[in-house]
């Protein structure tokens, strides 16, 4: 009868180990169950799950072994496994599988001790751990540090959304963004990732900022906190600003365009997002002077915004129609989906206002960066402590791969 063993290898990591341990099994005949390793600050932590078979001794194949790794200066420990506990083991592997992402400026011990209390609250098993983010220098700190960790689930959680309700306090309480994926196909086959512009893309809502250059500044920005907040109907409010702007100067809105800044991380994501073959949409409430222009300095794909009325080089304070709302967004990210032959699955949608609600419960992954309250409580994830290019660890892109 052969014998299953769980071999567990730690110490110092050099080159060579996995070699070593290998070439002894070999000579026996060993099968390797499973797999796996890590390497933390030049420490291995190496473990195989293997099967001596029913020709072969346990005792000769442990004692070469045990003999190898104390050459080598490493600590070794057998666990001998029963046939059925290895096949509960098998028969586990049919369970949901999940990836928990958690962004954060940086990871502390108290962020990790929440994190963890909650997913075993939840009943779910931590399978795996891994650093997506960088190693920083303490020494010389980066201007914009961010830490990513990714970890890999297994269950059902016990209550979804009160675990959703439970991240999103370690949001507001620890500074830590905690996303909660299903691990399938389509999360790490995205195609399509459609952006809101105003206060996503870039670091400002462009109609405030018309407004301030045609001193309605105040009136505007009621209306538009009002809408944000989902408390007045878009297309009503929308109208209601763009008819303050009546009269303003069609050359004042250059400078304007030169003053707005872009959103960290901004520039950083969709360089990535070009450089691994995803198509990227601005679909926005703001206007299309500005949409063009960031448009052609990113590189986006495709564009749909609002277009202001202008006569004789002046503002009229009138929008032409249709006017891109929340529902709007909704059905230019299905049309352009269909267009490229894009599963909604494989879409992303991010927005801060309550009129990206809708596009973003209809992507495959929807994100609420930096958003009101009312926004990220709606939407399946949300983040406020990070830039945009924190969007790439929810993809379990690691920055070493851009």
């Amino acid at each position: 009868m052969s014998t299953i063993v769980l071999v567990n290898v730690s110490g110092p990591d050099r080159a060579g180990i996995t070699r070593s341990v290998t070439e002894i099994l070999g000579r026996y005949g060993v099968r390797v169950l499973d797999i796996g390793q890590a390497v933390i600050h030049n420490h291995l932590s190496l473990g195989l799950l293997i099967q001596i078979p029913p020709e072969s001794e346990s005792a000769p194949v442990l004692k070469d072994l045990l003999f190898r790794t104390h050459e080598m200066g490493l600590q070794l420990k057998f666990t001998p496994i029963s046939e059925d506990d290895y096949e509960l083991w098998v028969n586990a592997q049919g369970k949901e599988r999940y990836i928990i992402t958690a962004l954060s400026r940086s990871i502390t011990a108290e962020q990790i001790h929440q994190l963890t209390t909650i997913i075993s609250e939840n009943g779910l098993n931590i399978q795996g751990i891994t650093r997506l983010s960088g190693r920083f220098s303490l020494r010389h700190p980066p201007e914009r540090p961010r830490a990513g960790v990714e970890f890999q689930v297994r269950g059902e959680p016990a209550d979804a959304a009160a675990m959703r309700l439970a991240f999103l306090a370690l949001a507001q309480d620890l500074g830590m963004d905690v996303s909660f994926q299903k691990d399938d196909r389509y999360r790490r086959n995205r195609r399509l990732v459609c952006f809101d512009m105003d206060s996503t893309l870039i670091q400002a809502e462009v109609i405030d900022e018309l407004a301030r250059e045609a001193g309605v500044g105040e009136q505007v920005v009621a209306i538009t906190e009002s809408a944000m907040r989902g408390e007045i109907d878009f297309n009503e409010s929308f109208r209601r600003r763009v008819a303050l702007l009546k009269g303003l100067s069609e050359s004042r809105l250059d400078s304007i365009v030169e003053r707005i800044a872009l959103t960290e991380g901004a520039e950083e994501l969709i360089r990535a997002l070009k450089g691994m073959g995803l198509k990227t949409a601005i679909l926005s409430g703001g206007f299309t002077f500005f949409g063009r222009r960031l448009q052609q300095r990113l590189g986006i794909d495709f564009l749909h915004a609002n277009e202001l009325v202008i006569e004789n080089g002046v503002v009229t304070g009138e929008v032409r129609e249709p006017i891109v709302n929340g529902q709007r967004k909704a059905d230019l990210l299905k049309q352009i989906a269909e267009q490229e032959g894009i599963r909604l699955e494989q879409v992303i949608a991010v927005g801060d206002g309550a009129n990206d609600l809708p596009m973003i419960g209809l992507a495959g992954l929807g994100i609420a960066f930096q958003a009101k309250p009312l926004v990220r409580k709606s939407a399946s994830h949300a983040i406020s402590n990070l830039g945009l290019d924190g969007i790439l660890y929810l993809l379990g892109v690691r920055d070493r791969d851009v």
